[in-house]
């Protein structure tokens, strides 16, 4: 995602680590629940999420997706499009009538509740937040994992300073929470799934991996290459299809899924095939407003018809 470390642009990436690694902790997820009713002013548009729910595939979006509104709107609008679960991002404006409140640690309790509140009433499930870094400062890295304990989070998106791991993973066991390692484009820390495999293989089950796949092709990492041994680490993979965008070969662009350069559809079929069941996060770094709402309602019915299609081959 696009964020606490490097303001870039995505696409989507082909079977590398967050590929051959989606075999899952098994993130938290829910059963799809019905669709609620639309947000003011945005049109319903009901799921048929049978057949994800069969793979065990639940889908939720990144709220960095919906930047340009607030925590509570992005609640709304990712209700609206039947998605189940929310992975949080730390700094976003808690709703429109307190855009001075940031959600992330230190909140007031008033304003955890009301956050609470509103997932229950719109039945999501936040179920992580990131991505944020750890340094070596315990006391800031405690805050953090104090935020997930109230929201009843399972997971947190990071990427630690390599000096920090030994008190991270320390706190990871002492909150059973899970850590899950992102991956921002070269020369970042964690660009390669080899960097991210050598510091979470070592380490307790409760750490592994959020594979962002939209960073791999922008650190020239290519379609079948690095096909590591680490499977079974991913948490909550960042969901991506992409290209090239107009005229700047080397910026990528999200598009909606099956319209981009990677295969989502092959991605799904590797996340099945490896036995994932967990949460899915629909990541859109592009577009806002209305044209960012249909972009992603069209990533959530090639997911739905996708879904489909790969029950009906295991079944055959």
């Amino acid at each position: 995602m696009r964020r606490t470390f490097l303001k870039t642009t995505v696409s989507f990436a082909a079977l590398s680590f967050g590929v051959a690694a989606l075999a899952g902790l098994g993130a938290t997820s829910q059963p799809a629940a019905p669709t609620a009713p639309a947000a003011p002013g945005v049109k319903a548009s009901p799921r048929n999420s049978v057949a994800a729910d069969a793979l065990g595939l639940t889908l939720g979006t990144q709220a960095w997706t919906f930047r340009d509104r607030t925590t509570f709107e992005t609640i709304d609008i990712a209700a609206e499009l039947g998605l189940t679960n929310i992975e949080l991002f730390a700094g976003q404006s808690l709703s429109p009538e307190h855009k001075d409140v940031k959600v992330g640690p230190g909140m007031a309790k008033e304003h955890l509740d009301a956050l609470k509140k509103k997932l229950g009433e719109r039945k999501i499930t936040a179920s992580s937040f990131g991505v944020v870094g750890f340094s070596t400062k315990e006391e800031d890295a405690r805050a953090k994992f104090e935020f997930a304990k109230a929201m009843g989070m399972g997971a947190i998106s990071c990427e630690p300073e390599f000096e920090a791991w030994d008190m991270v993973e320390k706190l990871a066991v002492e909150y059973n929470i899970r850590l899950a390692v992102h991956n921002h484009p070269k020369p970042s820390r964690y660009w390669s799934p080899d960097i991210v495999l050598e510091h979470v293989g070592k380490r307790a089950k409760l750490i592994g991996a959020c594979a962002d796949t939209g960073h791999w092709p922008r650190s020239g990492l290519t379609a079948g290459g690095q096909r590591e041994e680490g499977a079974g680490r991913d948490v909550e993979p960042q969901f991506k299809d992409g290209g090239p965008a107009p005229g700047k070969p080397r910026e990528y662009l999200d598009r909606p899924w099956g319209t981009g350069h990677g295969d989502a559809k092959a991605m799904m079929r590797e996340l099945v095939r490896q036995g994932f069941k967990g949460v899915v996060l629909v990541e859109y770094e592009n577009t806002e407003g209305k044209e960012l709402e249909e972009n992603v309602r069209k990533c959530v019915a090639f997911f739905d018809s996708a879904a489909a299609e790969i029950l009906k081959e295991q079944r055959k």
